[in-house]
C-alpha cells in the first residue's frame, strides 16, 4: 500500500512537471489562451497545485495586462489558502497602477499587511507616483511614512516623486522638509528633484529660497533655466541675468530655453530694445532663434505700438525663415484691432489664407469682437459664416463675445437665445458668460430675470464673482428692492467680496427705507 501511495505521488509529480512545462512553452510562444486553458486543466486534475504555480500564472497575466483575470485567480488562490510572494504582489500592484484600479490595489495592500509582506521599492515608487498624479498627495505622504515604518527605506526616486507631488499641490513646506531629509540621508538630488523643488518654490513666490537650496547642486540647464524663469516671474530680471552668467562660469552654456525665458520677460515688460539685444546675443553664441523667439519679439513690438515694425519683422525675417504661424498673425491682428485699425487687421486675415496659414478660433474671435465694438455687425456676421465654413465651432469665449455685444446693443432676447444655444451645443457657461447676460438684463430693468439667472448659475455650481454681485445689487437698488439687495449683499460678504463705495453707501442709506416693491 505504501509503495502504491509512493507511486501515485511520483505520477502526480510527473504530471505537475508536464503541466508546468506546457504552460512555460505556451508563455514563450505568447499563446495566453492556451496558458489559461492548461492552468485550468492542471487545477482540475489529480496533481497537486502549489502556491508557486499560482504566483507564476498570475505573474504571466499581470505581465500581459490581463488584470481582470489576474483578480479572479487571485481570489481563487486566497480561498485555497495560498498567497502571493512579495515579488508577485509588487508586480501586480505596479501593473494595477497603469489602469488606476485603486480598489484592488487597496485590497492587495491590506492582504499584504495581514501576511506581513512588504512591497519592493520599485512598486512603492510607482504607486506613490500614481497617487501624486491623481492629486492624492495626502494619501501618498501617508504611504511614504508607512513604508518607512515597515522597514522599506526610500530611494532617490521616492523623494523625487513626493517632492514633485507636494510642490504641484502647493504643499511647499513639507516638500522642503523632505528635501532636507533626503540630503541628510546622503542622497544627491538629481535634476528631476531639483527642478520639482525650484518650480514649486518659484510658483509659491519663494524664489530666493529655491536659489539657496539648489544653486549648490545645480549642474545642468534644466535647473538653471527653472531658476531664471522663477526670477523673471518675480520681476527680478537682474538676478536672472546673474544666474545666466553664473551657469556659463560653471561650464553650462545657456540654450534656446534660457534666452526665450529672458525674451518673454523683456517683451511682456515692453523692453523691446533689450529683447533685440538678446536676439543678437543668441545668434552670436550659435543659437538660432526659433518660432517662439520671434513670436515673443513680435508680441513685444505690438505691445509697444510699433505695429509697422512688427509687420516688417514678420514679412521679412520670419517669413523668409518659414517661422510665421497663426500665433504671429493673431498677435498683429489683435494689436491693429486695439488701436482701431480693424480694416488693416481684416486684410491680414486674407493675407494669412494666401500664405497657407489657416486662421483659428482666436483669430475670428478677435476680429468679430473688434467689428461688433465698432457697430459693424455685417462684417461680424460674414466672419461667423466664414468660420463655420472652415468647420470651426464657436467656443465659450466666442459665444460670450457675441452675447456681450448683443446686450450692449439692447438685443436682450437674441442674446438670451444664444446663451441657451451654448448649453445645447455642449459648451459649459462660465461666470463671464452669465455676467454678460445679467448685465444686459439689469440695464433694461429686468432685474427679476437677472435674479433668476443668478439663482440658475448658483444651482449649476457656477460660482458668482465680484462682478456678478455688483451687477445684481446695483440693479436691485435701482428698482428700490432693498430687502432683496441686503440678502444678496450678505451672500456676497460670505464669499469674501466687498462692494464699491458708491453702491455700499447707497445700500447703507436705504436701511431706514421701506421696500414697497415685491421681493
Amino acid at each position: 500500500m505504501f509503495l502504491n501511495f509512493g507511486g501515485q505521488m511520483k505520477i502526480q509529480r510527473l504530471n505537475r512537471l508536464l503541466y508546468r512545462f506546457r504552460i512555460s512553452s505556451y508563455v514563450k510562444a505568447g499563446s495566453l489562451d492556451l496558458v489559461v486553458q492548461t492552468f485550468d486543466e492542471m487545477t482540475k486534475s489529480d496533481c497537486r497545485v502549489f502556491s508557486i504555480d499560482y504566483n507564476r500564472f498570475i505573474g504571466v497575466l499581470v505581465k500581459n495586462s490581463h488584470f481582470d483575470l489576474a483578480e479572479q485567480y487571485y481570489y481563487k488562490m486566497v480561498r485555497l489558502g495560498f498567497s502571493l510572494d512579495p515579488f508577485t504582489y509588487s508586480r501586480f500592484i505596479s501593473g494595477l497602477c497603469k489602469v488606476k484600479n485603486f480598489g484592488l490595489i487597496q485590497r492587495l495592500v491590506e492582504d499584504m499587511d495581514m501576511l506581513g509582506v512588504v512591497l519592493d521599492i520599485y512598486a512603492y515608487n510607482i504607486y506613490l507616483n500614481l497617487l501624486c498624479q491623481e492629486n492624492q498627495v495626502d494619501i501618498a505622504f501617508g504611504l511614504f511614512q508607512n513604508m518607512i515604518q515597515k522597514g522599506r527605506q526610500p530611494d532617490l526616486v521616492t523623494y523625487t516623486v513626493l517632492i514633485s507631488g507636494l510642490c504641484k499641490s502647493g504643499l511647499v513646506d513639507p516638500a522642503i522638509e523632505l528635501w532636507h531629509k533626503m540630503i541628510k540621508q546622503g542622497f544627491s538630488p538629481d535634476e528631476l528633484a531639483c527642478r520639482a523643488l525650484v518650480v514649486g518654490l518659484c510658483n509659491d513666490g519663494k524664489v530666493d529660497l529655491a536659489y539657496e537650496l539648489t544653486v549648490g547642486v545645480a549642474k545642468n540647464k534644466l535647473i538653471y533655466n527653472a531658476l531664471i524663469n522663477g526670477f523673471c516671474q518675480a520681476g527680478r530680471v537682474d538676478k536672472a541675468q546673474i544666474i545666466k552668467s553664473f551657469m556659463k562660469r560653471n561650464g553650462v552654456q545657456p540654450d534656446i530655453v534660457t534666452y526665450n525665458t529672458l525674451l518673454n520677460y523683456c517683451c511682456n515688460e515692453v523692453i523691446v530694445d533689450e529683447a533685440h539685444k538678446l536676439m543678437d546675443k543668441m545668434v552670436k553664441s550659435g543659437i538660432e532663434p526659433d518660432i517662439y523667439s520671434y513670436n515673443q519679439l513680435l508680441k513685444g513690438l505690438c505691445r509697444a505700438n510699433r505695429l509697422d515694425q512688427a509687420y516688417n519683422l514678420m514679412v521679412t525675417k520670419m517669413a523668409a525663415k518659414e517661422l510665421c504661424d497663426v500665433v504671429s498673425y493673431n498677435s498683429l491682428i489683435s494689436a491693429f484691432c486695439k488701436v482701431g485699425r480693424t480694416e488693416r487687421a481684416h486684410k491680414l486675415l486674407d493675407e494669412m489664407a494666401s500664405k497657407g496659414i489657416n486662421p483659428d478660433l482666436v483669430t475670428f474671435t478677435i476680429l468679430t469682437k473688434a467689428f461688433l465694438k465698432e457697430g459693424n455687425s455685417n462684417i461680424a456676421e460674414k466672419l461667423l459664416n466664414r468660420m463655420l465654413r472652415m468647420n470651426l465651432s464657436p467656443d465659450r469665449i466666442f459665444y460670450t463675445t457675441i452675447i456681450d455685444h448683443l446686450c450692449k446693443s439692447g438685443k436682450i432676447g437674441m442674446a438670451h437665445e444664444i446663451f441657451c444655444d451654448m448649453e445645447e451645443n455642449g459648451i459649459r457657461r462660465d461666470v463671464v458668460s452669465y455676467n454678460a447676460l445679467i448685465n444686459g438684463l439689469c440695464k433694461v430693468r429686468r432685474v427679476t430675470d437677472a435674479m433668476r439667472l443668478y439663482e440658475d448659475m448658483c444651482s449649476r455650481g457656477c460660482q458668482p464673482d465680484e462682478v456678478t454681485f455688483k451687477l445684481i445689487i446695483g440693479g436691485l437698488i435701482r428698482e428700490k428692492r432693498f430687502s432683496v439687495a441686503f440678502k444678496v449683499w450678505d451672500q456676497m460678504m460670505e464669499k469674501g467680496f466687498t462692494l464699491d463705495r458708491d453702491v455700499s453707501e447707497a445700500l447703507t442709506g436705504a436701511i431706514q427705507s421701506i421696500d414697497t416693491s415685491p421681493s
